[in-house]
């Protein structure tokens, strides 16, 4: 009864091997009791599953799972400028580098980076050169520094895709499960966002005989930690012209932000009639994405929306209006003030300047007949000097 009851006292799963197989030497020792037969065979099933559950499995290996979304810290897009500026300004080339940070339930936080050595044939952009030693070294270099810090994919200054990135993106694999390849536009004409990101996906070709590799595009933004914004904004004190108002900023963030939503509607236009010449085949989520777009437009064909847009750009108008004539008015008056000051001082100083010349000619006549009276009384005393000899003689 008693080798029966421990039969039936069934250890857990998280138990060790040692105590399964223990139980399974006594009940294979005992009596074939009933009790005892049972307890044999979940003493086997309690093996066989601690067995199965070592026993490693593919099913039960952990999968990386793809990105979702990319945040690029200011320090990596100024090293990239800074790479770019060094190696390739004023060339037609591009540069390429290794993107460093952590990966968070698909969140990739790209927090550093630095670049390698590459060249790509100007002929034939298939045949690239990659630096594998210098790439190993300076990685274990800053793991050292921080160990944190991880590869989690390469960046390109494009501004495009390039034949050779799937190959540059397989070469990455061995680093990371889902490297990601941002592409970092340094062009300073152009506005918005200067980050695009991407990852490699398997895709069925058109035959469905064989799987090929080709680039998904990932939503990708620019983040900062509090003191990377401190940094960023004691740089922005130097970069930004002080003599510029905050009004002409303002426009000027204005005018790029419609010229950006213009090359949008552009590259949505152009979609549109690649599909429609059949150039392109549809994409259904780019086509619900625009339609969506296209829902979110207000109906300016009604009357009320209509008459209000009126009575609202009428009202702005008359602020506009009275702000520009009280600001007139502000301005010829304060021109008004100033030429009165001024012509105050100028009368001031013509006065002091007529005084002036008063007693200059008045000191010039003094002089004049002290100069008379003196050449007269030399006359004189000639005379007298002269009556005087004649006596003598």
């Amino acid at each position: 009864g008693s080798e029966g009851r421990e039969w039936h006292t069934q250890p857990s799963l998280s138990a060790p091997g040692p105590v399964c197989k223990g139980l399974w030497s006594a009940g294979d020792a005992g009596a074939r009791a009933g009790p005892r037969r049972r307890g044999r065979r979940r003493g086997v099933a309690v093996d066989e599953a601690r067995a199965s559950s070592t026993r490693p499995t593919h099913h039960r290996r952990p999968v990386a799972m793809p990105p979702s979304s990319v945040v690029v810290h200011p320090l990596v897009l100024l090293s990239v400028v800074d790479h770019y500026n060094r190696v390739a300004k004023d060339t037609r080339n591009r540069v390429v580098g290794v993107l460093l940070g952590e990966t968070y339930k698909g969140k990739v936080d790209v927090t550093n980076s630095f670049g390698v050595p590459f060249e790509e044939d100007a002929r034939d952009k298939s045949v690239f050169y990659l630096d594998h030693h210098y790439l190993e070294t300076m990685y274990a270099m800053f793991h050292k520094v921080n160990s944190k810090e991880r590869i989690v994919g390469f960046y390109s200054t494009g501004p495009k895709i390039k034949p050779c990135d799937l190959a540059v993106d397989a070469l990455f694999r061995r680093y990371h499960k889902n490297p990601v390849l941002v592409i970092i536009d340094v062009r300073p004409e152009v506005e918005g966002m200067p980050t695009q990101a991407y990852c490699s996906v398997e895709t069925v070709a058109e035959g469905g005989k064989e799987t090929q590799r080709a680039f998904n595009h990932v939503p990708s933004e620019v983040g900062a930690y509090e003191a990377e914004e401190v940094g960023v904004e004691h740089l922005l004190r130097d970069v930004n012209d002080p003599s510029v108002t905050v009004l002409a900023e303002e426009v000027r963030h204005k005018v790029s932000a419609l010229r950006a939503l213009s090359d949008r509607l552009s590259e949505m236009s152009f979609y549109l009639h690649k599909v429609l010449s059949g150039d392109l085949p549809p994409n259904n989520e780019i086509m619900f994405n625009i339609q969506t777009i296209l829902n979110l437009l207000p109906n300016i064909g009604q009357d009320p929306l209509v008459r209000a847009m009126l009575v609202k750009t009428n009202d702005m108008h008359l602020v506009m209006y009275m702000s520009s004539m009280v600001r007139c008015v502000t301005a010829l008056h304060e021109l008004v003030n100033n030429k009165i000051r001024y012509r105050d001082m100028y009368d001031d100083k013509e006065d002091k300047e007529g005084g002036g010349g008063g007693g200059e000619a008045k000191t010039s006549a003094a002089e004049g007949e002290g100069a008379g009276k003196g050449a007269g009384e030399g006359k004189e005393a000639k005379g007298g000097a002269g009556g005087g000899a004649g006596k003598k003689k």
